[in-house]
């Protein structure tokens, strides 16, 4: 089983990396702690599984997850967060990731999700409600709009998150190689389509919906 590791911090990165080099028949290919890297690497590499953390910079894990079939088909997403609220299972799961698994799991849990999903199936960590997420999912499905990040594009939920992170948009534009003007229509759609014409706003509604790493805020 070949295994890219996605982390934004290099220390969880080497634990994780020297724990999966115990396990028999796992070769870590790569690490990285960036979601655009990730995304390169993915495209590169082509592994059997990404691990992946969901508060990544840049790109958040979701946005990766949301990706990564076109670039890599045969490639399964493992999730591995610290976060267990529904929405964010949710989330993860209708951008289509193969497994969920919380930091906290038992070192034997991530080698039965491991091989969960390489094998093709779903994994979902015990820690998690799966009745709650059964009832997320399905309020989701019957009110499609409910999350108002459905409401954009991949490349305005990209730059939502990097106005969020305090970029501005000049250092967006040299980030996703793109002109000013770009930047600034994605913007202009973005708030129009959420309805939302400040950046606080914009913040606060990111962190909401874990975009971006914080705590709730309402709204």
């Amino acid at each position: 089983m070949r295994v890219l590791l996605t982390d934004d911090h290099q220390l969880v990165r080497a634990g994780l990396r020297a724990l999966l080099e115990t396990f028999g028949g796992v070769t870590v290919l790569a690490e990285c702690g960036d979601g655009q890297e990730a995304l390169v690497l993915t495209n590169k590499l082509q592994p059997d599984v990404l691990l992946l953390d969901l508060s990544l910079p840049g790109l958040n894990g979701i946005e990766v997850a949301r990706r990564v079939p076109k670039l890599s088909p045969s490639t399964r997403v493992l999730v591995l967060s610290m976060h267990t609220s529904a929405e964010y299972v949710a989330q993860a799961l209708r951008a289509g990731v193969a497994g969920y698994l919380v930091k906290d799991s038992a070192v034997e849990e991530l080698k039965v999700a491991l091989d969960s999903v390489s094998q093709g199936r779903t994994y979902l960590s015990p820690a998690i409600s799966q009745t709650v997420v059964a009832g997320f999912l399905r309020i989701t499905e019957e009110t499609p709009a409910a999350n108002p990040l459905d409401l954009l594009t991949s490349r305005q939920r990209e730059i939502l998150q990097l106005i969020a992170e305090g970029n501005g948009t000049r250092a967006i534009a040299e980030r996703l190689d793109v002109s000013v003007k770009t930047v600034e229509a994605h913007r202009t759609q973005l708030m129009d389509r959420l309805d939302i014409h400040d950046v606080p706003s914009l913040v606060r509604l990111a962190v909401r919906h874990g975009l971006v790493p914080g705590e709730p805020v309402g709204p």
